[in-house]
């Protein structure tokens, strides 16, 4: 494997992670969107992508599509709602729809002809982020505890002495 190549896929896979969109992934990994689906769907196919997915949840304690949601609102890009907004006029559907705009709360015309565009709040994602990181911090300290207090793995019971 190439260079490149190999920068694409550690590229993909740490977006894939953080986004948990196969499209959205292989486009910031600089896959042009007109086939950033398929190519994401091929390598997540390959038994190396999937392994670098595999470790890269490891190392960053991904607890799930709640976090890849919220890691996506915080950390994603508003460029294509800021394209909405200034456009001259309502771009044809097919635009529309390679849009990426999961940030975006709401979308909605004021009196005048203007657009309002509200957008999630990135500072409450990042909060309730850490409020998750946090929880599965406690569980995992919280399983150690009782390992430690249960005296698992040990083949003596303090009932012996």
């Amino acid at each position: 494997m190439n260079r490149n190549t190999r920068s694409k896929l550690n590229a993909f896979c740490c977006n894939y992670v953080m986004l948990g969109s196969a499209e959205e992934a292989a486009v910031r990994a600089g896959f042009p969107r007109e086939s950033a689906l398929t190519e994401g769907i091929e390598l997540l196919k390959t038994e190396e992508c999937r392994q670098l997915i595999a470790q890269l949840r490891e190392v960053l304690s991904d607890s799930g599509s709640v976090a890849a949601g919220l890691k996506r609102l915080a950390f994603g890009s508003c460029s294509d709602a800021v394209y909405l907004v200034f456009a001259d006029e309502l771009p044809p559907a097919g635009v529309i729809e390679k849009l990426d705009l999961f940030n975006v709360s709401e979308i909605k015309r004021v009196k005048g002809g203007g657009v309002e565009v509200k957008l999630f709040d990135r500072l409450k994602a990042l909060e309730k982020l850490f409020e998750l990181e946090t929880a599965f911090n406690d569980r995992g300290k919280a399983e150690s505890l009782i390992r430690a207090l249960t005296g698992d793995g040990e083949s003596e019971s303090l009932d012996d002495n």
